[in-house]
């Protein structure tokens, strides 16, 4: 990439060409045109040679990591909106800025999980897989019953911006909406949905259940045995926010004992990769993490870091600082 008099930008990945060709504008930019991953080691090298890194959530920023990091580094500008692969207080205590992307992901990750809904409720997998094999062969009245979803309750944990679109979809389906945030939201943006101050009552309350809280040690195994237990029999399961949230071994009990009808999930505790187990059962339904994986969203995502370079190079307080 051609040599330019701005601020050294590391970017770790390989983003969008329009998120490219913004950031060579302003920026002397170090790519990564290989895609490849980066160890904590080489982490540190690099930090060496830049005045900024926009990386992903693939790249890890734990405690051992930002004290190693070179003073050269002013900025980390996630190409994220989670920031759980940083460890924000290593990262105040250096005085490095960090800034994540917000808002902007919303409308493409509750998509997603909208479709996990339907495709766990309507039993996708099984019906994809008779079709494309060759086994569909037969119909009947009582063929390919799966759960319908207007009218039932779903209990939304975390109620931010993604878990407020959600609740946009669900309504427009006819679903009764619950949820269960750190605190109740203003009217306006509650929008008739049903506030529960405690997980246990929004659970016995949820048919169908959607994670979108950020993962936090608080909530760093929510959906266990425990809390599983306190679901309807029959309740559906759908996670597009944070591997951590589930305890995996807990979810597939409950899968196999018929606790849970079905499940769907766009993220895992080992990513990538997944968990094979869980391919044996076809009613989950799983993607491999794809959330904010639209042209527009991405495109969305760097300029939105971008931005928050360019106000930090410009003296201003960037927009999405989180550090």
């Amino acid at each position: 990439m051609a040599e330019h008099s701005g601020p050294r930008l590391w970017i770790t990945r390989k983003l969008t060409d329009n998120t490219m060709a913004r950031a060579v504008e302003r920026y002397d930019v170090i790519p990564n045109p290989e895609d490849r991953t980066f160890t904590a080691d080489e982490i540190v090298e690099m930090s060496h040679k830049v005045d900024a890194i926009l990386p992903c959530h693939s790249e890890i920023f734990d405690r051992d990591v930002v004290e190693r990091l070179s003073d050269r580094v002013k900025i980390v500008a996630n190409h994220s909106v989670g920031t759980d692969h940083c460890d924000l207080k290593a990262f105040k205590a250096r005085g490095i800025v960090v800034t994540n992307t917000p808002d902007v992901l919303s409308d493409a990750t509750a998509e997603i999980a909208f479709l996990l809904l339907l495709g766990a409720a309507r039993r996708a997998v099984e019906g994809d897989r008779l079709v494309r094999t060759g086994a569909w062969s037969s119909w009947s009245a009582t063929f390919m019953l799966g759960t319908q979803v207007t009218g039932k309750n779903i209990g939304i944990v975390g109620m931010g911006r993604i878990g407020q679109v959600m609740a946009r979809r669900c309504h427009g389906f006819g679903m009764k909406v619950h949820y269960y945030n750190r605190t109740r939201l203003a009217p306006e943006l509650e929008a008739d949905a049903i506030y529960h101050d405690n997980l246990a009552g929004l659970l016995a309350k949820s048919d169908f259940l959607s994670l979108h809280c950020p993962a936090k040690p608080e909530t760093t195994g929510l959906l266990n045995a425990k809390t599983i237990a306190q679901l309807p029999d029959g309740a559906i399961v759908v996670n597009t926010a944070r591997g951590s949230l589930v305890v995996e071994e807990d979810l597939i009990d409950a899968i196999g004992s018929g606790k849970l009808a079905a499940a769907g999930l766009d993220c895992f505790q080992t990513e990538p990769g997944g968990n094979p187990k869980l391919s044996a059962y076809e009613n989950v339904f799983m993607l491999p993490h794809i959330g904010s994986a639209t042209h527009e969203t991405r495109d969305a995502m760097g300029f939105r870091a971008i931005d928050n370079l360019d106000a930090y190079f410009a003296g201003n307080e960037p927009h999405d600082r989180v550090a």
